[in-house]
């Protein structure tokens, strides 16, 4: 009966991290089996139809392509901006499943208003410096 109520604690400790590494697999499926570099097999970005003018997530979906083919050079050519991302995921969602292995309930990122703020700031200076001459190598 132990073994059982033990299964069943470790079961209900890890169906967080568990369902998110799920999501991620399958996004990261997703993105590998249609190939965003083909143009309109996702759909199209407004701000881009727009404005003629890449936003910040522009170029994104090829990145998150490139790298489940371990070309991450391609990848931060195509927004660097999101294998940043996509590493501070990763290394968040370790030490999550870490904490959780020791006892620790916590969620995976907590996230303050100041940290907030700044995180908006950098999107949207990375957003407008990637539309300017100087900053034409940000863009996909």
């Amino acid at each position: 009966m132990t073994g059982t109520a033990e299964s069943l604690a470790f079961a209900t400790r890890f169906r967080a991290p568990a369902l998110v590494a799920l999501g991620g697999a399958a996004a990261f499926t997703a993105l590998r089996v249609r190939d965003p570099h083909i143009e309109g097999s996702w759909g199209l970005c407004p701000f881009l139809w727009l404005t003629g003018r890449p936003c910040p997530g522009c170029g994104g979906l090829r990145a998150v392509n490139d790298l489940t083919h371990g070309d991450v050079a391609a990848a931060v050519s195509s927004n660097v901006l999101v294998v940043v991302l996509v590493a501070v995921l990763a290394v968040a969602w370790i030490v999550w499943v870490v904490r959780t292995a020791r006892g620790v309930d916590a969620p995976m990122i907590r996230i303050g208003a100041r940290t907030s703020w700044v995180l908006v700031g950098v999107v949207v200076v990375f957003g407008v410096v990637r539309n300017l001459p100087f900053g034409a190598w940000l863009a996909p």
